[in-house]
């Protein structure tokens, strides 16, 4: 095969029109930028919001390929509701703090806690969610996923003072409901007991309540699986049922340890 017949296959294949990687590489910088402009404080705001606002309408013309969709619009709406954001990433923050005993500072909960980058990313991009922007909600939370580990579908509704330790592994399905107060380690999964295209726009995955712990590895499944308040769940604890309040919930391997000596 030549080389100007592998260009016309490659080429022939290439059959979406709207798919540009360089929507990812903006999403990605946008992301960054925005961060760096709530949270630095070398960073100017005044200026970098005039900035965002510009990379915004380059974002909003890449994804809204719908005719008569002016996602680029919706900048000015979403800017009025970043400080109210704020307030509550930084609740995030204090809780991280005030709850894991290896933390020294809030400093290093913003700098080094990859949880607490998750939790923030998924805060600035559900707001766009809920406005209904396309695609770039997504590629926000998957920036913050690849660099924490830590999967939060920007549609998943979340409560105040949120706290994840640890990070890697933890997957928070699109339909969840957390609310206020909730800890989750490493390896979590709040997911769907199935996949299915018809169950788009449905309930599918947990309903966790107030000041619920659920520890490392431990599967939560189910749109009608609620965790009631104040419930521990134990790690590695599989659950595709409700659990009232007040519930403490473990899973019991069985151990065998052997003396090699004998």
């Amino acid at each position: 095969m030549d080389h100007q017949e592998i260009i016309k296959q490659i080429e022939a294949q290439k059959q979406l029109p709207n798919l540009r990687f360089k929507i990812k590489e903006k999403a990605e910088a946008f992301t960054h930028n925005l961060f760096y402009t709530l949270f630095d404080r070398d960073t100017p705001v005044g200026y970098n919001l005039d900035k965002l606002a510009v990379d915004f309408k380059e974002l909003g013309d890449l994804v809204c390929w719908e005719p008569g969709k002016p996602c680029s619009e919706i900048w000015e709406d979403y800017c009025s509701k970043l400080p109210h954001l704020l307030e509550k990433i930084n609740l995030d923050a204090v809780a991280i703090a005030n709850n894991d005993p290896a933390a020294n500072s809030v400093e290093e909960v913003y700098l080094s806690y990859p949880g607490f980058f998750a939790i923030a990313i998924y805060r600035l991009s559900h707001e766009l969610y809920k406005m209904n922007l396309p695609l770039v909600p997504r590629l926000m939370t998957e920036c913050a996923h690849q660099l924490s580990g830590t999967d939060i579908n920007p549609g998943a509704q979340i409560g105040d003072s949120f706290f994840i330790d640890h990070a890697t592994g933890v997957v928070i399905g699109e339909t969840t409901i957390i609310k206020n107060n909730v800890k989750l380690y490493q390896g979590v999964t709040l997911g769907a007991l199935y996949v299915a295209r018809g169950l788009r726009n449905k309930k599918r995955h947990p309903t966790i309540e107030d000041n619920v712990t659920i520890y490392a590895n431990a599967t939560i499944l189910g749109g009608n699986t609620v965790i009631g308040a104040n419930s521990i769940i134990g790690g590695n604890a599989w659950l595709t049922s409700s659990v009232p309040a007040n519930s403490f919930v473990t899973h019991d391997p069985v151990i065998k340890i052997k003396n090699l000596q004998k």
